[in-house]
């Protein structure tokens, strides 16, 4: 079963998704042989084209690639961060994001990470952070990189990785020149020193109070700039000749903004437009089908389309780099605080509309229906919650958690929570839902924060 409001998984898909849980049960071996091509046909009783499908998605993923030849097969191999951050940016291209909501994430996810490097900072810590904050380039825009910086230094990899995506969407809006933008890149290098000194001080409380500050003035000035997305972004990533010519095409559909349904042309007319074979193409269009940025329409008037967004293949990869980099419990906590109590309070804005009640109410009304695959109806309260606050990097980033649980819960021994504990969880939801709508925000995000707490004591 795909994962609730994804799309449905193929046998190469559920293939991939198979080899790459048994990888993170075995904790990860990078440089271990699975199988040569041969045993793995046999191993899975699959087709050699159902196979190789999986393995190409697998390799996608970067979880492990095939070596053809004498001693070949299927080695475990360690993901690079490019591949998440490419995804997460051809599908919040894709589905439209705005710069406010890229800046309300930031609000909510940078101030944890300053703070977490104040607790945690090295010798070496403190003297990257000075050489970044002395640069006098680092805050010729808005996305300089303390920030990322910060993101490294927090040492949680949920936080980095999320942190630079923003930074990354950040730098796509262009910003003026001028009086006006030159008084706010000084008054940025000002505040850079505050929260540089505030962290080396050790100080995580004022290290948050004045990242949380300097981000609202981001967001005040940006919103009074003609910020306009997109703006020219980095090169294509070297790699596969398929994967390049993916990643340039769904920049393209994503940068464009063309709407799903947009026909981009005939496999003829795109081979003579990029100049690639065959074969790189019909792989290329593999990968922009399964990660829902396009798809092939058969018959008169038909070729590569414009498809609608779904986060399920970025979800994936994502998920799966945070698994390779050993994510905690706590890493997760943190980080679900941070979006599922800031959808809250989004969704408390909104919540005599009938949609909220409705959409919540239905969610908890499935807790009890037996999982599958490791995927309980019980994440849907989670999912409806950041759905409904309409920012789609929350609801991306709150999947990407989801999806990293249950990857990381497979097999669990003890069995994660199931159907004995769906009537507590449903109570839990209920009463979330009941002060919502009360409009007790306190107590809402009360009850929720003590729910994910509880959720983290399962995590091993």
């Amino acid at each position: 079963m795909a994962a609730v409001g994804m799309r449905p998984e193929t046998l190469a898909a559920r293939l991939a998704r198979l080899i790459e849980n048994e990888v993170i049960a075995l904790g990860w071996p990078v440089g271990r042989n699975l199988g040569a091509e041969p045993h793995l046909q046999d191993r899975f009783g699959v087709s050699r084209s159902v196979l190789r499908e999986a393995v190409r998605l697998v390799e996608h993923h970067q979880v492990a690639a095939m070596r053809r030849g004498p001693g070949g097969g299927l080695f475990v191999t360690a993901p690079e961060t490019s591949a998440p951050t490419r995804a997460a940016l051809i599908y919040l291209g894709h589905v439209g994001t705005t710069i406010e909501q890229v800046v309300h994430t930031r609000l909510l996810l940078e101030p944890h990470a300053a703070a977490l490097a104040a607790a945690r900072l090295t010798e070496d810590g403190v003297t990257r952070l000075r050489a970044a904050a002395h640069d006098d380039n680092t805050a010729e825009r808005w996305s300089d990189p303390i920030h990322t910086l910060l993101g490294e230094l927090s040492g949680n990899p949920a936080l980095r990785l999320f942190i630079d995506i923003l930074i990354r969407l950040n730098s796509r809006y262009t910003v003026p020149s001028g009086p006006v933008a030159e008084a706010a890149i000084e008054t940025a290098r000002l505040d850079h020193g505050q929260i540089v000194d505030a962290v080396i001080a050790g100080d995580s409380s004022l290290a948050e109070i004045h990242l949380t500050a300097h981000l609202a003035k981001v967001e005040e000035w940006l919103g009074r700039t003609e910020a306009v997305w997109p703006m020219e972004i980095e090169p294509p990533p070297e790699g596969k000749r398929a994967e390049v010519l993916a990643d340039q095409m769904g920049r393209e559909i994503s940068d464009g903004a063309l709407p799903a349904g947009t026909v981009l042309g005939s496999e003829a007319g795109l081979l003579e437009r990029y100049g690639a074979s065959r074969a790189v193409f019909r792989e290329a269009v593999r990968l922009l089908e399964y990660h829902s940025v396009a798809r092939t329409r058969r018959g008169p008037g038909g070729g590569l389309v414009v498809a609608e967004p779904d986060p399920g293949a970025t979800v994936e990869t994502m998920a799966l780099y945070l698994d390779y980099q050993g994510v905690t419990g706590e890493d997760l906590r943190v980080v679900r605080d941070a979006i599922e109590l800031g959808a809250l309070r989004l969704v408390m804005a909104r919540r005599t509309d009938p949609e909220v009640a409705g959409r919540l109410r239905a969610a908890i009304a499935r807790t009890s229906e037996p999982a599958a695959d490791g995927r309980s109806p019980a994440d849907l309260f989670h999912t409806e919650l950041t759905e409904l606050a309409g920012n789609p990097v929350l609801t991306l980033f709150q999947r990407i958690l989801t999806e990293l649980w249950i990857r990381h819960s497979a097999g669990q021994i003890p069995a994660l929570p199931a159907q004995e504990t769906a009537a507590q969880v449903a109570h839990i939801h209920e009463r979330v839902l009941s002060a919502l709508l009360d409009g007790d925000e306190i107590l809402a995000r009360h009850r929720m924060r003590r729910h994910l707490e509880a959720l983290t004591t399962w995590w091993h």
